[in-house]
Order: C-alpha cells, then structure tokens, then sequence
C-alpha cells in the first residue's frame, strides 16, 4: 500500500515479532509525527542496546557483562538450575520471587517444523554446567506447548540417567477461569498435578 520510504519503514517494523501489519503501521506513523529528538533518543537506544548486550557466559542470559547479575549473586543456590526457553522467561520466573537457584537458557526449543533440533540449543552447555555434580536438581520451565513439551521430554531422558532430580513446573487451571473454558490438555494437567487439602 505504501510505498518507498514509509513502504519500507512499516515493512522493517513488522517484521518484529508480535507486531502485525496494522501494529507496524501505527508505529511508522508514530515515528513519522514525533519530534525529531524523541526518535533519535529511540534510535540510538536501539543501536546501543546491540552493541552492549551479550549472552551471559555461564547461562546465556542477556547481560552487559561476561556474566548475568544473577550468576555473579553469591546468594543464589548452586545446586538448583532452571532452565527455560528465552531471556524474557527469567523475567518472569523472577516476579514471582519464589525461585532461589540459577538459569540455563536453551535460546528455543525443539521445532522439527522449524528445522530446529536439539544441537541448534544450548543443551551442551547445560551438560558442560552439570559435569561437576554440584547440581542436584534441573527444573524444567519450558512452554507448555507441543514445542516446549517436546523439548521438555527430550531433556528429562537426558538428564534423569545422570543422577540430577528432574522436576517440570506444574500447569493446570489459571485463577479466575471457568472449567468450560478449558482445553482438554490444561484440565488434564490440572487434574494431574492435583493436590491433597488438608
């Protein structure tokens, strides 16, 4: 629709993930309208964050030093790693503040469809970090989804033969939803991971 600089500009912007044709658009027009200083302060923010932001060396999260601010904590257990799919999924796991180890994250999971396997993540590295034996236990934090599932399974049958307790989080039920609104897979995990009350 839009063609030359704009045309390019909206086409650049929607290839970011969660961002749609409409979205894209929205964005350009934004840019295009706010003050010059706005959109440089923006751009060079971008560029900066590129040329800072590395892969932390022990568990691959996004840091501006060799390690992550959360290997370098000398109150984190050592004997506990969770490992997840993306940086983003820290984030989430650390909002909850119930989670006291350290990360291993894959940067994916197993996508056959995609033409990712299990050497296009960083599962070497996870077995490198458990070679010594101080771990003792591997919680598996993937998306519960076929992707996450299948990377989740391939990593329990590696791992369980190496003596390392192997845990995969809970899922079921979100609070504040309805039964009939549940798929099958999520009422069935819920009933799986049931609890006694007492």
């Amino acid at each position: 629709m839009y063609e030359g600089v704009i045309g390019n500009l909206i086409e650049k912007l929607g290839r970011m993930p969660g961002v749609g044709p409409k979205s894209a658009q929205r964005i350009a027009f934004w840019i295009l309208e706010a003050d010059r200083e706005d959109v440089s302060e923006l751009a060079n923010s971008i560029l900066e964050a590129k040329a800072k932001v590395r892969f932390c060396n022990t568990c691959f999260n996004l840091s501006e030093a060799e390690q992550c601010r959360i290997c370098l904590d000398t109150r984190r257990d050592l004997k506990t790693i969770c490992v997840v799919e993306e940086s983003k999924d820290v984030i989430a796991i650390e909002k909850t503040r119930e989670f006291k180890g350290r990360y291993h994250i894959l940067g994916g999971a197993i996508s056959p469809i995609d033409g990712i396997g299990p050497d296009d993540l960083r599962i070497k590295e996870l077995l490198t970090r458990l070679a010594d034996g101080s771990v003792m236990e591997v919680i598996v934090a993937t998306d519960p989804n076929l992707e996450g599932e299948a990377t989740a399974t391939y990593l329990t049958r590696l791992l369980v033969p190496l003596g390392i307790t192997v845990s995969r989080l809970a899922s079921g039920l979100p609070v504040g939803g309805d039964l009939e609104y549940a798929d099958e897979v999520t009422l069935g995990r819920a009933f799986e991971g049931r609890r006694q009350v007492q």
